[in-house]
């Protein structure tokens, strides 16, 4: 299903004698103004913008006619995050720019979709070493007399999906861990195809079989939009979850770092899988207690760069446990990310209904329908229970169910497995 959202500028993005000016549309109002100053590294900050924007307008798998969807932007205390999604939603892009990358002042914090317009990119593809690049992000007067005829409506397929990736990322990379830094010019030696990649003396090695500590490369051909950073670049580092002997495709994320700006590509663990359908955000999403705890910390939640636990968990009352569980939920409807390069949460507010995220699984409706219509039945001791014409195993929370003996649970419960959780909640 698509669902058609019109998104409201002021005008056009553009890249003039004033520099880089990108048109917002919502926020913390109308048209916010974030931002406006020069970016201290001109050339890198163009290529970074460039990629997000890559990403947002590719579908990596069956490929089609390019069609951009704007990319977000966040403003924190000191610094800016861009983000997006490509079409098929197996790739997650991220550029952040970071308080040395930025001379200026961040006068508002917010997040807002942002327009990035075919003239801006060929614009941002021709900024030389030489040239200063000054950013604007949002117009400068929010008070136009003639605002009907200046605002420019564009009409986007927003996909539904596009929210629950934003959802199963910050739940998958939290937990990530740093395993591996190679030289930059890996990337450009990545063949398709689901491989492993092995830390080898100061780089990182190729591998056709997963082993503990190794690292996925879902596929790297996927990793192309990196590609115009890597000259400016000092480090490459990737993250991942832990691999086993028997481990099959796993997502990983792929981190360009230049001191003063990172660009980062999260990979779904195959092409044909987008993140809107791993299912690791069900649990969070179909949790009572988890519901009030973030509700608390939603009001507690600040604008710093990354989000501090043990503060939060000091100021609701509550344990570092149930603070990040609330996290966890609050990432479910966009309300925070999760930066493996910090390994903390960042907050955000996507400009979406923040709803969808729940609305739109049909796993977690069909949990609760069944739920509902009384169709869960545990036995007397609890290891397991009927769910219709399903058995499902409590402690290895499996199900007879054909979802489960295809995905053997690497895309999260089947309805079945989260019926039974719901039931068994107090």
């Amino acid at each position: 299903m698509t669902v058609v959202q019109a998104y409201r500028y002021l005008g056009s993005s553009g890249l003039g004698e004033a520099g880089l000016a990108l048109q917002t549309s919502g926020g913390p109002a109308a048209n916010p103004r974030f931002f406006t100053g020069f970016l201290t590294t001109p050339q890198a900050a163009a290529a970074g913008l460039l990629a997000v924007a890559e990403v947002a307008r590719t579908r990596y798998f069956q490929p089609v006619r390019a069609a951009s969807l704007d990319p977000v932007v966040t403003a924190g205390s000191d610094r800016l995050r861009f983000e997006s999604f490509s079409g098929c939603c197996g790739v997650y892009a991220r550029l952040d720019a970071l308080p040395d990358g930025l001379d200026g002042e961040i006068v508002a914090h917010g997040t807002t979709n942002v327009d990035v317009n075919d003239p801006l990119r060929a614009s941002l593809a021709r900024v030389s070493g030489l040239d200063p690049l000054r950013l604007s992000v949002g117009p400068d007067d929010l008070t136009v007399s003639t605002m009907d005829a200046t605002i420019v409506e564009k009409k986007v397929p927003l996909p539904p999906r596009w929210l629950r990736g934003f959802a199963e990322v910050q739940v998958l990379s939290a937990g990530f861990e740093q395993r591996g830094v190679a030289p930059v010019d890996f990337l450009r030696r990545l063949p398709k195809g689901v491989l492993w990649a092995i830390p080898a003396g100061r780089g990182l090695r190729l591998t056709s079989r997963p082993v503990p500590g190794a690292i996925c490369v879902p596929d790297g051909s996927r990793l192309s939009a990196l590609r115009g950073m890597l000259r400016f670049a000092r480090s490459l580092k990737v993250y991942g979850p832990p691999v086993t002997a028997g481990s099959g495709p796993l997502p990983s994320t792929w981190e360009l770092d230049t001191g003063v700006l990172r660009l980062s590509l999260t990979l779904s663990p195959e092409p044909y899988r987008g993140f809107s359908g791993e299912g690791a955000a069900l649990t969070a999403l179909s949790g009572d207690e988890v519901v009030d705890d973030a509700e608390l910390i939603s009001a507690l939640l600040s604008w710093d760069p990354a989000i501090d636990v043990a503060c939060l968990a000091a100021s609701a009352g509550l344990t570092a446990e149930r603070v990040l569980g609330a996290l966890a939920q609050l990432g479910t409807a966009g309300r925070v990310g999760y930066d493996v390069h910090e390994g903390a949460y960042f907050h955000r507010v996507m400009p979406c209904d923040a709803t969808r995220a729940e609305r739109d699984n049909p796993r977690l409706i069909g949990a609760r329908t069944l739920v509902s219509s009384g169709l869960v039945k545990l036995d007397e001791d609890g290891r397991a229970a009927t769910v219709g014409d399903h058995r499902v195993r409590v402690a290895e929370s499996s199900c007879s169910c054909p979802w489960y003996a295809k995905h053997r649970g690497q895309r999260g419960p089947c309805k079945h497995v989260l019926a039974v959780q719901l039931e068994l909640r107090p």
